[in-house]
């Protein structure tokens, strides 16, 4: 029976086992045996557990003012396992949006933007804004206080961009002010055009990866192993390993610290404290510090900057040989971005 299926297969689908092994078991390189520097498969992992719980949530959730709120509570406190869903969907955005951080950090650090991999790291930046912006969004459905209210300081925000401001925040929510519609905008950006740009992104990505290869990294304590080792089954049980380790964290965290709902929203009454997601941290610290469009511009100007960083960086390396400025110029980065994201989680205002 199983010959037969495998004859029926292998008539309809003329690919031999040898040439699925040689097109699928590249050798890997052995600096990736180390977790830390194949962090690229934990986001890529993630995304799969939040498009999994996302679609089971949306079974039951209703986007418009009337019955976001009540939708998310049935699902939290009624639904089976609801509870448990939602705080995987929660809990795997966070861990999903740190892997992205420490993935580009590593990437950074490791100098794996460098020529001929400049695309990718502007692909890696596209997946960062892409996982910020769903963020946002999926914060903003729950329909509670501070994700009303967060929405409509996130707007206005974007209001304060020189000439397309008034555009984009129009298009965010679809209209000049919170409305009726605004739910249903977020909800389709959330549940769909972004998952769809993130998909797209990733099929571009992996396949650069796989045109270029991974970058070499090469270790004393590795001089006298060899260079590389199989995807299968080696580099697969690692990825399987982290996997099996982030359902278990996952679950952990949303057994222990489950999703919990805030008091709901409420247009007529401003909160006394407005604050975001902990990746906005940054962001919101900065807008407390400077006037609205100076902020918002020169928030603009960094994200840019981010995004050239590789041509930047290769023309840096050309006027002074042998430096290594990009390291320097990240280690203040990365201070600055832990340091405002503490500040911001301390403070009450």
């Amino acid at each position: 029976m199983i010959r037969a299926v495998t004859h029926w297969l292998g008539e309809r689908i003329p690919v031999t086992g040898d040439q699925l092994r040689e097109l699928t078991n590249e050798p890997v390189p052995n600096h990736l045996k180390h977790w830390w520097f194949c962090l690229g498969g934990t986001p890529a992992y993630l995304f799969v557990v939040q498009i999994v719980t996302g679609i089971l949530l949306a079974f039951y959730y209703e986007p418009s003012p009337q019955t976001a709120y009540e939708s998310v509570g049935y699902i939290t406190n009624e639904a089976a396992y609801g509870w448990y869903l939602r705080g995987l969907h929660k809990w795997g955005a966070t861990l999903m949006i740190a892997a992205i951080i420490l993935h580009q950090l590593r990437i950074y650090f490791t100098g794996a933007y460098r020529k001929p991999r400049e695309l990718n790291w502007l692909i890696g930046m596209c997946l960062l804004m892409c996982a910020l912006v769903t963020g946002f969004t999926g914060y903003s459905l729950v329909y509670e206080q501070l994700s009303y209210w967060g929405a409509t300081v996130g707007a206005n925000i974007s209001d304060t961009v020189p000439v397309v401001g008034g555009f984009m925040k129009r298009m965010m929510l679809a209209g000049d002010t919170y409305n009726d519609r605004t739910l249903s905008r977020f909800f389709i950006l959330h549940g769909a055009v972004m998952p769809a740009m993130i998909v797209g992104l990733l099929f571009v990505h992996i396949t650069l990866i796989r045109l270029q290869g991974v970058t070499e990294l090469k270790f004393e304590s590795d001089s006298n192993k060899e260079d590389h080792f199989n995807f299968f089954p080696e580099h697969f049980l690692t990825e399987l390993t982290i996997g099996l380790v982030l359902m278990i964290l996952l679950s952990v965290l949303a057994t222990v610290l489950p999703a919990t709902m805030g008091p709901p929203a409420d247009p007529l009454t401003t909160p006394e404290v407005i604050k975001p997601e902990w990746f906005f941290y940054v962001t919101f610290r900065w807008l407390k510090l400077f006037s609205g469009t100076v902020a918002v511009l020169s928030m603009g100007f960094f994200v840019f900057v981010m995004f050239i960083w590789p041509f930047v960086d290769g023309w840096l390396r050309r006027k002074w040989p042998g430096t290594e400025i990009s390291v320097w110029v990240g280690i203040l980065a990365v201070l600055m971005i832990i340091g405002m994201t503490v500040w911001e989680a301390a403070v009450e205002h």
